[in-house]
């Protein structure tokens, strides 16, 4: 498999004014707003709109299916979380300047946890949060290529990476590898739950050093709730307020945890060393992850 140097590019230009003609022939009560370009991640262009809107437009091809998912499933499952997210307000279509989907969304407010960590005590809403979520899904509830499935099929990628990272830091020694091995053996997930598919500290936002928002649902999908229990080691700053954050959770099996330490390790080699290339911050969050992870719990 080929190394992820950087960050896919986009596929087309958007602009304020891409933006505003949008808005003018489909929801022109929103049209005179002001608009500013907030951000532009992987997968979406975000434009903010007046002081509590935001416009998300996806900024490459293979990102249009998983704004259309957010676009079905996420004021579904607003209601049942304790914390804000952006559930669609307004669904664009396909204009004359822009040819896919697009969304208004709430603008959330707080910076996100990379930039502005949670405090310890935050262990148990993190845990709330992450409870209400992991509900059983439908049927029809999308499915992740990635994320969500058996750690068996994302083995190879992360052990190459795990052998690079070797070579270029101290960051994965002997207890980081035994908890890959550890996490490869547990069984599988047997209920497909609810999940958000990438909860790290960037999709995390942070008020007063506490949880206030969750945004970036594009990967929303029915799998392995573990993918998402990764985030304990990815947020939380010290041992005990993870071992907090597990206890709240509530009772499942040990198996649970290992294969969400697979998830930490799987997600914070990314984030190294994609970051590593061109991306300091992501950088930063892997090698707290990993640090993390070498500290337990385990």
């Amino acid at each position: 498999m080929s190394q992820i140097t950087k960050a896919p590019d986009a596929e087309l230009v958007v602009d304020a004014e891409t933006v505003r003609a949008l808005l003018r022939a489909q929801h022109p009560d929103l049209s005179d707003l002001p608009i500013q370009e907030a951000a532009a991640g992987w997968d979406n262009f975000i434009f903010r709109l007046g002081g509590a809107m935001s416009v998300r437009l996806p900024r490459r091809l293979a990102s249009v299916a998983m704004l259309e998912h957010e676009q079905r499933w996420l004021r579904t499952i607003a209601p049942q979380l304790p914390i804000a997210v952006p559930a669609p307000l307004r669904i664009g279509k396909p204009g004359d300047r822009y040819p896919w989907p697009w969304s208004v969304v709430p603008w959330l407010s707080g910076e996100t946890a990379d930039l502005a960590p949670l405090s310890a005590d935050q262990a148990k809403p993190l845990a709330r949060f992450l409870r209400a979520l992991h509900v059983a899904a439908p049927a029809d509830a999308p499915k992740n290529p990635a994320r969500g499935v058996p750690l068996q099929q994302r083995a190879a990628a992360v052990e190459e990476r795990m052998q690079r990272l070797a070579r270029k830091t101290s960051l994965v020694g002997s207890t980081v590898s035994k908890v890959w091995e550890s996490a490869l053996q547990a069984p599988p997930a047997e209920l497909a739950t609810w999940f958000h598919g990438d909860l790290h500290p960037q999709n995390v936002l942070v008020e007063d050093s506490k949880l206030s928002g969750v945004i970036d649902w594009a990967d929303i999908a029915a799998g392995d709730s573990a993918t998402d229990l990764a985030s304990i080691w990815m947020l939380l700053p010290t041992v005990a307020a993870r071992e907090s954050a597990i206890g709240e959770y509530g009772d499942v099996p040990s198996a649970v945890w290992s294969r969400a330490l697979g998830w930490a390790l799987n997600l914070g080699t990314l984030l190294l060393e994609t970051g590593l290339v061109d991306n300091p911050r992501h950088a930063k969050i892997g090698e707290l992850t990993l640090q993390r992870i070498a500290e337990g719990p385990h």
